[in-house]
């Protein structure tokens, strides 16, 4: 393997080694605490323009498992772990990791203290970074790497076109907004009996006053949820119609901001398996999955918009209901592939708000 390093844009530098694709990648980086699940990561499209940090050791060991994808492809700049699994064993496995990362021309680092990275982001904060693999150039210089974005996250990582999903009994029609979703998100609505037409980042209210829906999901996806100008403003046309709706991560902070709410970006962001939740109104502790870098803002929620859930660690809002509209939101992923199904019951919640509204 070649040599490869990592340059942070605080000039901190890591030397490791090279896997998967070799080059130069650059990104912001961010870490995740999860132990399993590295395959649902490396294809969540929330990570887009992203270099990922597991913090957990080794990755890899029960190799590449397509059925497991999020979606069709990784969105993820790079990839950095401590080790890898060059002998995954699973009676699922289709490939390796370091194979599908070469592939996917993902660039891979590992053999760096992935420890001591984490503490550095901890403590200063999400910042870039790029991997310059031996023998591969300079590639950005530091002031490039400094002034790196992510933009246009969610208009390169949506659907291209309608499609439709359902099962044999159809009981209830599903617009989903495609921010750059999970496609567990669509699984788990059509396991309740949902017929669930997946659609465009950049689809009109109109188009979906069209379908006539029993209710609208709005998905997770990447990036900056005030970037996306036009598509708050169709939402908060569609809740004019008082159209059921449900938003995970980007979705939740959408509808949020479409009702008049703020959001902000987290020091370092909430991303692994195991960030504890409560509800409070009762008081109890979820742990969920989650997936973000931004938050609404807690003393911005208009009249009529409730706190829900708020994050155990940091008190962020993880969850907000509508008292004037047929709405409500989660911050984490009640979806949670991979992770716990604590939180799943919200998706019969949802199910139940559209059967009422109907009724």
């Amino acid at each position: 393997m070649h040599k490869a390093y990592l340059i942070l844009e605080n000039g901190t530098i890591f030397e490791g080694k090279s896997f998967g694709a070799e080059g130069v990648a650059i990104g912001e980086i961010v870490f995740t605490t999860a132990m399993t699940g590295y395959l649902e990561t490396l294809t969540d499209p929330s990570y887009y323009g992203q270099i990922v940090v597991q913090t957990f050791p080794l990755i890899g060991n029960y190799g590449v498992i397509p059925s497991d994808f999020e979606s069709s492809r990784p969105h993820v700049k790079a990839y950095i772990v401590r080790d890898w699994c060059q002998e995954p064993s699973n009676f699922r496995c289709e490939g390796d990791l370091d194979t599908f990362l070469k592939k996917e021309g993902i660039v891979g680092l590992y053999g760096i203290d992935t420890r001591a990275l984490t503490k550095i982001v901890r403590e200063y904060g999400v910042m870039n970074g790029k991997i310059i693999t031996e023998g591969a150039g300079s590639g950005f210089g530091l002031s490039e790497l400094k002034n790196y974005t992510v933009k246009d996250a969610v208009k390169n990582t949506t659907c291209k076109e309608e499609s439709v999903e359902a099962p044999v009994n159809i009981k209830r029609r599903v617009v989903l907004y495609d921010l750059g979703a999970k496609a567990n998100i669509t699984r788990e609505l059509v396991n309740r009996g949902c017929e669930v037409t997946i659609v465009p980042a950049d689809t009109k209210a109109e188009r979906v006053f069209e379908l006539s829906p029993d209710g609208i999901m709005l998905s997770n996806g990447p990036g900056d949820p005030a970037e996306n100008t036009e598509l708050i403003e169709q939402i908060k046309i569609l809740q004019e119609k008082k159209i059921p709706t449900f938003g995970i991560c980007l979705g939740h902070q959408l509808l949020a901001l479409s009702q008049g709410a703020q959001t902000h970006k987290l020091k370092y962001g909430h991303r692994g398996a195991n960030q504890p939740c409560e509800n409070v109104e009762t008081g109890r502790v979820y742990i969920t999955s989650q997936n973000h870098g931004y938050a609404v803002t807690n003393d911005s929620l208009p009249e009529g918009a409730k706190l829900w859930f708020v994050n155990a660690n940091d008190g962020t809002c993880e969850g907000i209901k509508y008292e004037d509209i047929p709405a409500f939101s989660v911050q984490f992923h009640p979806e949670a592939c991979a992770g716990p199904l604590d939180t799943g019951f919200l998706f019969d919640e949802f199910v139940e708000l559209m059967d009422k509204t109907k009724a």
